[in-house]
Order: structure tokens, then C-alpha cells, then sequence
């Protein structure tokens, strides 16, 4: 294909992708019928045109018998040939010496074949061939005698003609007709698909995700109704969880706020008057700049979580194979650096799991740091890693005074906080992000009371197989993280 062909094909490609659907489907209906009627129009003519030259031939044949019977009786040059009746059939003797008697007022057939005086010679029977003259004569020679008889017919296309004007007819009704009722069934089956797309832009427009589109046709249309339902509704509760979020993370970050704004103010305040030293000792103002530092830090802390807690998913680093021990005491590293006065207990095992590192990491940490909370000065928070069955099993327990019952269920919901949890620092963010980190690795958390009275929170893993030998750590390798 040359270069102007081929734009000229992306040209015309372009320009039927920009028509609309019903357009299409209404061109595709009108020209398949279109091309429907050719074909059978093409069929029909050369049936027709086969039965019609069949039909005189067969007639040439018997008028031939006919004459050549006659002719057999009489002599050909004596046989009968009655005048030309001025339309029909026309008829030739061929005598022995090439020449040829004809019926008076009949017109002049073409001149003897070459093949035709075969005939006659008696080389064959007979003969039937077409002229190829204007008339167009359809020529039957029959050995007879020591000559030949010729009967001849124009050949006529005037039934055939009148079949394809007549077809030609039919077939532009029914390409029109065909448009029409390609245009009334895409209208029609497409009905739905409109109002489907006016409920879309509605929807685009108004920002209201509340009003599900009716549910109506049937198979492929009602599937994406359905689909669009579900979109919308899936639309609906990330929208609430959004607010819930907005909501949550403006009522926990006025608190510490409404606190560092005033101590910032109170400072402002007294050094603009110059009443600092005297009005604040330096005791008082020790205390004032550590709790000015605490609430920077919960700040800092929380907008993390949130941060943490707005991202789609768990983390962008990938997914690889790790021992979970590891992960588990660079945790409980963590927590001692962040909290010098937590204790932590270890009783870990090697167990191999398909997962983030980071993120288990800082889920871990979370249950520590929710742990120490909780946990008296002299007893640590205990942690164990094992495996149990095709699981990997962490378990974070303390000696604190538990979880009511009533609490349970909503342990790991966002800034949720017990009534006994309120006077203690923290957002409320860290359990969500625990089970929010589970979730993403297939896993399970929940919540059950300790033997030692606490608060018993316990992470299932799915464990993998482990790349190669591994040495268990004994109990005598247990560590402890102080």
C-alpha cells in the first residue's frame, strides 16, 4: 500500500471511530443487506439466465429433429421451409456443396462456422454454439442427410434484465428499510446506555454518589448497571472513610494543638514583658519546655500515623522473603530507643514469611509501644515468635490491667481509645496500622487476655518456606531488649 493509501485508510479509520454508536450500527445493518441482496441478486441472475438458455436450447434441439426428420424424407434440398412468420425461430438447410436454402423474408443469419460445416461434413453430430454478433443468435446445427439443418434463436436478455431492475427495486427497499430498522433497534437496545450515561454526568456534575442508577434490561446492561452500582457505592464508603478521617484527625490534633498554642502564647506573653525569669522559675520553665517538646513529639507522632494512614496501600518497597525474627528485633530495638524505660522480653524462633519488612516492622512496634503503655515498671513486655502449623505466630502480651470486653471489638478501629486509655499519650492510630499491615500481608490480628492479666494481642502470618537450612534459636538463645 503506498503512503497516500495508507493515510487515506487512517483517515477513513478516524473518521468511523469519531460516529456513534447507533450510526454504525445502522450503516453495518444497511450494508449488510445491502451486500446480502447483491449476492443473492448475482445467485438469482445466473440461475435465471441458465434456466432461461437451457430452456431454448432444448427447444433448438427439438425444432432441429423436427426439420432434420422432414429433410430426411423430402432430400434437403426439396424439404419444405415455410415463409418467416416475422418473429420466433429461424431456420437454415446446409447442402452437400456448403451452400444454404433459407425461408423467404427471414433474416440473414451469420455466415456457416467453420465448425458448423464440419458438421455437415458429417465430422460430427451436432453442434450448439453462440453468435457473437450484435443479435447475439443462439445457433443448434444438426447433421442431416449428406448436409445439415441450423435453427437459431436471439438470444434474449429481456427477462433477465426485467429480474435484476426488479431485484435493484427490492434491494433499495430493504437497504432502506434495513437503516430504519437498524436505527429503530440501536435506538432501542441502546436506551438504557443512555440513561446509564445522562445518571453518569448527573453524577459527575452533582458529586452525589447517593442515588444508585435503576437496575434495568437484561444481561450484558444489567451486568453494568450492577458494576456501576458497586463503583458508586464503593465511591460512597471511601468518601465517608475520607470524612471519618478528616473528622478524627481534627478532633485528635485539637488537643495537643489548643495545648502547644497556649504554652507558646504564655512564653510570647511573658517575654514581651520582660517578666520571664521572675514569672517562670527555672524549674517551671524546664517543665513548661519538656511538655512543649512532648507535644511536638505526639504531634510528630501523629501526623505520621495519618500520613501512614492516608496512603493507599501499606508501602511502596517490595514484597520479599525474610526471616520474621529479624523483623522482630529490630522492633523491639526501636521501642527501647524510643522509650528507655520499656523493658522487652524476646522468645523468638526463626520463621519465614513473604512480606514488607518495613511495614511489619512498624507494626510490631506498634503492639511493643501499645504493650509498654500498659505494662507496670517491673515487668516487661513479653514478645514470642514461633511457628504453629503453616503460620507464623506473633504474640505481644503485658501485665497491665487487660481490655474490657466492651472494648474488644473496637481495639483496632482509628483513634479509638478506651475511657481507661484517655489519660495516656497516644492517638489511637498505632492497633489501625497494626491491623491495617495484617491485612495487606493476608494475615489475622486479635485480641484475648494475657496469663499475667494483661492485654494478649496475637498476629497470624501466612509462613513460607525458608531459602535454605535454618538454625532455630533455642531457648537458651531467647534475647532480651532492655
Amino acid at each position: 500500500m503506498s503512503r497516500p493509501a495508507g493515510r487515506e485508510a487512517r483517515r477513513l479509520t478516524r473518521w468511523w471511530r469519531r460516529r456513534s454508536l447507533r450510526t454504525r450500527l445502522t450503516v453495518i445493518a444497511a450494508t449488510a443487506i445491502a451486500v446480502s441482496v447483491f449476492v443473492a441478486f448475482q445467485v438469482a441472475s445466473e440461475l435465471l439466465d441458465w434456466e432461461l438458455r437451457d430452456t431454448a436450447e432444448n427447444q433448438l434441439r427439438a425444432d432441429s429433429r423436427v426439420l432434420a426428420a422432414n429433410a430426411q424424407r423430402t432430400g434437403l434440398a426439396q424439404v419444405q421451409l415455410p415463409p418467416y412468420p416475422g418473429s420466433g425461430r429461424l431456420v437454415r438447410v446446409i447442402l452437400p456443396d456448403g451452400s444454404t436454402r433459407t425461408p423467404a423474408g427471414q433474416p440473414a443469419l451469420p455466415p456457416v462456422s467453420e465448425r458448423a460445416g464440419r458438421v455437415a461434413q458429417g465430422a460430427s453430430a451436432d453442434l450448439m454454439e453462440s453468435d457473437n454478433s450484435e443479435e447475439g443468435y443462439l445457433v443448434y446445427t444438426l447433421r442431416a442427410g449428406d448436409g445439415a439443418v441450423q435453427v437459431a434463436r436471439v438470444a434474449d436478455d429481456s427477462p433477465v434484465n426485467r429480474f435484476g431492475f426488479g431485484m435493484l427495486l427490492i434491494g433499495l427497499f430493504c437497504v432502506a428499510g434495513g437503516a430504519l430498522v437498524g436505527r429503530t433497534v440501536a435506538r432501542t437496545g441502546l436506551a438504557p446506555i443512555d440513561r446509564l450515561t445522562a445518571a453518569a454526568v448527573r453524577v459527575a456534575r452533582t458529586r452525589d454518589l447517593d442515588a444508585d442508577i435503576p437496575d434495568e434490561g437484561g444481561g450484558e446492561i444489567r451486568r453494568l448497571i450492577q458494576s456501576i452500582n458497586d463503583m458508586l457505592a464503593a465511591l460512597r464508603d471511601s468518601r465517608r472513610a475520607q470524612q471519618l478521617l478528616a473528622e478524627d484527625a481534627a478532633h485528635e490534633l485539637r488537643t495537643p494543638l489548643t495545648s502547644l498554642r497556649l504554652n507558646v502564647e504564655l512564653l510570647i506573653r511573658l517575654d514581651r514583658r520582660g517578666t520571664l525569669d521572675s514569672a517562670l522559675p527555672a524549674e517551671s520553665r524546664t517543665r513548661l519546655l519538656n511538655d512543649l517538646g512532648a507535644q511536638v513529639a505526639e504531634l510528630s507522632t501523629l501526623s505520621a500515623e495519618l500520613t501512614d494512614l492516608a496512603r493507599g496501600d501499606v508501602s511502596d518497597e517490595n514484597t520479599e522473603l525474610l526471616d520474621l525474627a529479624d523483623v522482630v528485633v529490630a522492633a523491639a530495638t526501636r521501642a527501647r530507643s524510643r522509650v528507655p524505660d520499656i523493658e522487652v522480653a524476646l522468645e523468638v524462633a526463626s520463621v519465614w514469611v513473604s512480606g514488607r519488612p518495613a511495614a511489619l516492622q512498624r507494626a510490631v512496634l506498634n503492639l511493643i509501644d501499645n504493650a509498654g503503655k500498659w505494662s507496670p515498671a517491673d515487668q516487661p513486655v513479653q514478645v514470642r515468635l514461633r511457628a504453629e502449623g503453616a503460620s507464623a505466630v506473633i504474640e505481644v502480651d503485658d501485665a497491665g490491667p487487660g481490655i474490657d470486653a466492651a472494648d474488644v471489638p473496637r481495639v483496632f478501629d482509628r483513634f479509638y481509645r478506651a475511657d481507661s486509655a484517655r489519660a495516656l499519650p497516644g492517638s489511637g492510630l498505632g492497633l489501625s496500622i497494626v491491623q491495617r499491615v495484617v491485612d495487606a500481608h493476608g494475615g489475622r490480628a486479635t485480641v484475648a487476655r494475657s496469663a499475667r492479666g494483661g492485654a494478649l494481642l496475637r498476629v497470624d502470618l501466612p509462613a513460607a518456606a525458608p531459602p535454605g537450612p535454618i538454625a532455630r534459636l533455642t531457648a537458651g538463645e531467647d534475647t532480651a531488649a532492655r
